[in-house]
């Protein structure tokens, strides 16, 4: 049986936003991050960081995994963001501008637990060590890449353009690597979130690139993200018949067998138990019934 945790939405909120925190324990997203950099000011950091604990300790996300952002290595928030996180125990920390696997082993040591570590993949930087990154999965608890498209094309000096074509190649080689060591891998935001058939193409186009799911900047994203993250019907049937055919004995020593005029492997066999299981994953977490903390 292939074990898979569904990640297929990622929903960030602003940690110091307590109504958002209590509207995220009823919504049907796979993850929540509350965020104690991008979205919180300043003046509002050390609040963000009591509610992002607060709401921890308080649970009722029921399946829903809990992460917190917490602010970069160079920042004057760092050292307290992580001693908080390190009490409050959340199910992951996403640690941004993350350049190296140094930062990641930094990271994991002061954390002082069993905690996994989160990686925003979003520094030029960072491009040149990717392999490197998430080969601290073998370390240092990493368990899943982010990919900050927005500051990505920031530090580029890019511009976004249709399709994403210009950071294709910099997405690619970051799935690559996250497969290379096991790791999950959840593609970026789409920020014209009114934008419903831009941003259901930007969610196929990353899962046909091999992304797990993908980052979100608003409720409304969440049912269709999943949607195009999860088996369709004709998938899961085709997979199906593929597992079928191999179970049959007449086909026991085959590696390669003739489906409906197709030419299956022992590789399509494999992709096909992997979609079976996340089929199974996902059916298990639609839908999500509101709950109650605490």
């Amino acid at each position: 049986m292939i074990d898979i945790k569904p990640r297929r939405s990622v929903l960030y909120l602003p940690a110091a936003n307590v109504r958002a925190i209590e509207k995220a324990r009823t919504l049907a997203c796979d993850a929540v991050i509350l965020d104690l950099e991008d979205a919180v000011a300043p003046e509002m950091k050390a609040e963000a960081r009591r509610q992002a604990v607060t709401a921890v300790r308080d649970g009722g996300f029921g399946r829903r995994e809990l992460v917190i952002r917490i602010n970069g290595q160079d920042t004057p928030w760092y050292e307290e963001d992580l001693a908080a996180v390190r009490s409050a125990r959340p199910d992951a920390v996403l640690l941004p501008k993350v350049n190296g696997p140094g930062d990641i082993a930094a990271c994991a040591r002061g954390l002082d637990g069993d905690t996994p570590v989160w990686a925003m993949i979003e520094t030029a930087r960072c491009l040149f060590q990717l392999e490197a990154i998430a080969a601290t999965a073998q370390t240092d608890r990493l368990t899943c890449f982010i990919m900050g498209t927005n500051d990505l094309v920031k530090e580029l000096r890019a511009t976004f353009l249709s399709g994403r074509a210009n950071i294709l190649s910099f997405l690619m080689t970051a799935v690559a690597a996250a497969r290379a060591h096991g790791i999950a891998v959840v593609d970026g935001v789409y920020n014209a979130f009114e934008d419903d058939e831009g941003f259901l193409a930007e969610c196929h186009q990353g899962a046909s690139m091999g992304f797990d799911g993908k980052t979100l900047i608003h409720p409304r994203q969440i049912d269709p993200c999943n949607q195009a993250f999860s088996p369709t019907e004709q998938e899961l049937a085709w997979a199906r018949k593929i597992v079928a055919a191999f179970a049959d004995p007449g086909n026991a020593n085959s590696g390669a067998i003739r489906i409906d005029g197709k030419m299956v492997e022992l590789l399509h066999l494999a992709q096909a138990r992997y979609t079976i299981a996340l089929a199974e994953a996902t059916k298990s977490a639609d839908p999500v019934a509101p709950a109650v903390p605490g």
